[in-house]
C-alpha cells in the first residue's frame, strides 16, 4: 500500500496556525470516526441470527492428567466455547471456508469477514454457501457481516474491525469464553477437540497475547507518527496520510507492543467494548491515528489495567518464524517448516500461502480432514469419507496428541517461573 503525504501546500506551512487546524480536524475525525464505528457495532440489533440450541453446561468425562485415576470428588471442567472472528479480502472466500472447516466445532461461535476490497457479491455468494451446509444450518453458529469495513493494515481501521467483529460476536451468544482473531493465512496445527479439551482446564481470564515495552525502532516509525486511516470515515479506497509532525509518546502509561493476533478472555472483551474502565477508551482515542495500532492497542490496555495486568501470558498460541534480519515480520511458512511447527505446541500457524502443499499435509497428518470437509471431532458420528455429516452430543470430545503438545506447551508458559516473569515488563 502506497503512503501519500498531504499536499505541498499544507507542508509549505507545517508551522502555521491553518495547517494546524486542519490537521486538528482530521484527527478528531478520525478519533469520532473509530469510537462511532465501535459504538453503533456494539448497540447494532443481532436480529437475523439465532442462538446456538447447545447445552452449554453440560459435562464431559475427560482427564488432563492420568485417565487411570479414580477420584470420587473429581468434576471435569465445564467445555469452554470460542468466538473467532476471521478476516481476509478479496479473492479470499475459498481460503476462509478452508479455515472455518479445520477449526469448526458446534459449541463456537464463527463471525467471517471479508473486507470492502472485496465485492458484495463475495459476501453474498459466501454466505449462500454456509447457508447450504447442513451442520451450519442446524447449529447456527456461523455468521457473514453483510456490510464490511475497509481494514488497512498499516492504519487503525483494522482495530476498529476487530472490536467491530468482537461486539457482534458478544450480541451472537452470551456463552463464548475466549475471542481469538484469525486471517485467512493463518492455519490450525491442533484439531479444535485438541484445544477445546486444553482450555477447558485453564481458568477463563488468561489472556494469550504476545507483549513487550521495548519500543525500539517502533518509537520513530510506528509510535510517533500520525496518521489519518480514511478506512474510518469514507466508503471508498484511499490511501493512509501521514501528517508532517510528530507526537512525543505519553506518560500517563506505558507502550505496549506485539502481534496482531491474540487469545482474548471474554471478560476483557467486554471491558474494551462496553467501557466499564475509561482507559480502553483512553487508547482508543490515542491509537486511532497511529500505524499498526492493533499490535499496540491491546497490549497496552492489558498491560495499564490493575485488573487484567495478571492475567496476560507472553504467547499468542502461534507458530511464527521471523525473516532473516531486520526480522520485522513473519516469513511464508511450508513443508520445511512442519516439524519444527507440530513440535513447537503451538495451537495456530502464520502465515501459510494460498493452497500451500504444507496445509495438506495439516489436514491429513494432523487434522484427519478430507478436501472440503470438516475437521471431525467427537461429535461426528457419520462414516469415514464425511463424519461430520451425521452428528451427535456436541460436547463430546476426541482429544489426541496435539492436546499432549499444546499442554505441554501451556505447562511450559504457565510455571510460576516464566509466568509472572514475563508478564508487562517495563524496561
Amino acid at each position: 500500500m502506497l503512503n501519500t503525504p498531504l499536499p505541498s501546500s499544507l507542508q509549505s506551512t507545517a508551522t502555521t496556525i491553518k495547517e494546524k487546524k486542519k490537521l486538528y480536524s482530521l484527527v478528531a475525525t478520525s478519533v469520532v470516526s473509530l469510537i462511532f464505528v465501535f459504538s453503533v457495532s456494539s448497540s447494532s440489533s443481532s436480529s437475523g441470527s439465532s442462538s446456538s440450541s447447545l447445552h452449554y453446561h453440560q459435562k464431559h468425562r475427560l482427564i488432563l492428567s492420568d485417565p487411570n485415576q479414580s477420584d470420587a470428588n473429581y468434576v471435569s471442567p465445564s467445555l469452554p466455547s470460542i468466538a473467532y472472528y476471521i478476516t481476509g479480502s478479496d479473492g479470499d472466500s475459498n481460503r476462509l471456508l478452508r479455515l472455518l472447516f479445520s477449526i469448526y466445532h458446534p459449541n463456537n461461535q464463527y463471525l467471517l469477514h471479508l473486507d470492502l476490497t472485496a465485492s458484495q457479491s463475495q459476501r453474498d455468494q459466501l454466505a449462500l454457501t454456509l447457508q447450504s451446509i447442513p451442520v451450519f444450518r442446524d447449529f447456527q453458529n456461523v455468521n457473514v457481516i453483510g456490510k464490511a469495513d475497509y481494514a488497512y493494515p498499516r492504519g487503525s481501521s483494522v482495530l476498529a474491525s476487530t472490536l467491530h467483529g468482537a461486539s457482534i460476536l458478544l450480541r451472537l451468544s452470551q456463552h463464548w469464553d475466549w475471542f481469538i482473531n484469525l486471517s485467512a493465512a493463518d492455519y490450525p496445527l491442533v484439531a479444535q477437540d485438541d484445544l477445546l479439551h486444553i482450555l477447558s482446564f485453564l481458568p477463563k481470564d488468561l489472556n494469550f497475547v504476545n507483549h513487550t515495552n521495548y519500543i525500539g525502532w517502533r518509537e520513530s516509525f510506528r509510535m510517533k507518527p500520525i496518521i489519518i486511516d480514511p478506512g474510518l470515515y469514507i466508503s471508498e479506497k484511499s490511501y493512509v496520510f501521514y501528517a508532517t509532525q510528530k507526537r512525543e509518546l505519553p506518560t500517563a502509561y506505558r507502550l505496549f507492543t506485539g502481534l496482531s493476533s491474540a487469545v482474548l478472555s471474554r471478560k476483557f472483551v467486554e471491558s474494551c467494548i462496553f467501557g466499564s474502565d475509561n482507559l480502553p477508551r483512553i487508547l482508543l482515542m490515542y491509537f486511532a491515528n497511529m500505524p499498526s495500532s492493533q499490535t499496540n492497542y491491546f497490549q497496552t490496555a492489558l498491560c495499564n489495567s490493575r485488573e487484567f495486568n495478571k492475567t496476560i501470558v507472553n504467547h499468542n498460541l502461534q507458530y511464527m518464524s521471523w525473516d532473516n534480519p531486520p526480522k520485522q515480520k513473519p516469513r511464508a511458512l511450508g513443508l520445511s517448516d512442519f516439524d519444527d511447527m507440530i513440535k513447537s505446541g503451538a495451537a495456530f500457524g502464520t502465515p501459510f500461502p494460498l493452497d500451500d502443499p504444507v496445509l495438506d499435509r495439516i489436514d491429513k497428518e494432523i487434522l484427519n480432514r478430507g478436501a472440503g470437509r470438516i475437521a471431525p471431532g467427537g461429535w461426528c458420528l457419520g462414516e469415514s469419507d464425511d463424519p461430520c455429516s451425521l452428528w451427535g452430543d456436541a460436547n463430546a470430545l476426541w482429544p489426541g496428541q496435539g492436546s499432549r503438545r499444546l499442554e505441554k506447551r501451556l505447562v511450559e508458559l504457565l510455571s510460576k517461573e516464566a509466568f509472572h516473569s514475563h508478564q508487562c515488563i517495563t524496561e
